[in-house]
């Protein structure tokens, strides 16, 4: 699985376009010349167990195993804008808020069923808000196409913002995926330098091969 393969599978799971996925397919740091808030050890903690409770462990290392948390913050400090950033770190304000307010405790200290739950229940809230942000996105489109708005630089303010769920989503994903235990373990793997095979046969049922590029 290629880079933009897995961008379009993240953009399937979560109802979106990958988040400064322009970057990621360049290579290149985002243009926002503004200094990141850093992260603490207790935020990438934090971020570890959110992934996990995305992607959790079972037969296969999950992504608090493969390190996605602390993925997530440099892709966060490298690939998105100064706005995206900041609904980052006061999503993850907002996510634990929501954690008391629906289980009275506090998101580290919630059972893996409690966590759950939680983030079913947001993801499900985040494609709703993804919904509203694409039906807005497609009508300012259409204004456009139409030459009733010319000014580009508006654009952005008359669309929703990003949702901080869809971000950590994204993330997680990308990261477990691109990560040396979700290519190895979740993933049949096939390491490069290797022979060229041009036609491998396929089983039914067996995992699908990550490459890497």
């Amino acid at each position: 699985m290629n880079r933009r393969e897995l961008l379009k599978m993240i953009a399937a799971a979560t109802g979106a376009t990958m988040i400064g996925g322009e970057f990621l397919l360049t290579g290149c740091k985002s243009n926002d010349n503004s200094t990141p808030v850093a992260f603490t050890e207790e935020n990438i903690a934090f971020l570890d167990e959110v992934a996990e409770t995305i992607i959790p462990q079972t037969d296969t290392a999950g992504a608090k195993a493969a390190g996605v948390g602390r993925f997530m913050t440099v892709m966060v400090n490298d690939a998105y804008s100064k706005d995206d950033q900041e609904i980052f770190h006061k999503g993850m304000n907002i996510l634990e808020d929501e954690c008391k307010k629906m289980h009275n405790v506090e998101f580290m200290k919630a059972t893996p069923e409690q966590r759950k739950q939680l983030l079913i229940k947001i993801d499900k809230e985040t494609k709703d808000y993804v919904k509203r942000q694409t039906d807005q996105l497609n009508v300012q489109k259409q204004k456009e196409k139409q030459g009733q708005e010319r000014n580009t630089n508006d654009f952005k303010t008359q669309t929703l913002p990003n949702h901080y769920f869809q971000q950590l989503k994204q993330l997680a994903i990308f990261g477990y995926f691109t990560s040396e235990k979700g290519r190895t373990e979740a993933l049949r793997y096939v390491p490069v330098p290797g022979k060229f095979e041009g036609v491998i046969d396929y089983r039914k049922g067996e995992k699908s091969f990550a490459g890497l590029t």
